[in-house]
């Protein structure tokens, strides 16, 4: 192969890659959709709530990749819920590839904190980051406003699971 050849072959094969890094699509969902999802009796659900702008939420999402390497062979499902304005969403999915989150993320698509936060926990005054850990089928809930390491949920999950 001579040179020239070499070198349209590697750029083609560039622009091949470039073209396929595509941000991730996020599904936007209604606070009733993500009650649904983390409905199931087997399985228990760890929801975080979070947003792009909030720098306490992006400095804990690592914590959630550690929970899903974690609970990867477990039933335990983690969703990061966020609540980004509606004229970010579509910018979230190149932010989740570049923070290379592993767990499943939607979008809010509910705009009134007064209807959706009472549906997620009574407690819950509004700030963000929140995380519910909920197991349906052994009637548990928990709820955490604030900020929360990978250890300290999965030594609530552990006692939940066992």
């Amino acid at each position: 192969m001579n040179k020239a050849m070499k070198k349209t072959a590697l750029i083609f094969l560039m622009l091949i890659c470039t073209c396929s890094i595509r941000a991730q699509q996020i599904a936007a969902c209604s606070i009733d959709d993500v009650i649904h999802r983390t409905s199931g009796k087997d399985t228990l659900y760890i929801i975080n709530f979070w947003a792009t702008w909030c720098a306490p939420c992006v400095a804990e999402l690592p914590e959630f990749n550690t929970l899903y390497d974690h609970y990867s062979s477990m039933p335990v499902k983690i969703l990061l819920v966020s609540l980004d304005f509606k004229e970010d969403y579509p910018k979230l999915g190149r932010f989740i590839e570049r923070k290379k989150l592993q767990p499943e993320v939607v979008w809010l698509s509910d705009t009134d904190p007064n209807v959706f936060i009472p549906k997620i926990d009574n407690s819950w005054q509004g700030s963000i980051p929140a995380t519910v850990i909920v197991a349906p089928g052994k009637q548990f809930k928990k709820f955490i406003e604030g900020s929360i390491t990978a250890k300290q949920v999965i030594k609530i999950a552990d006692r939940v699971l066992n």
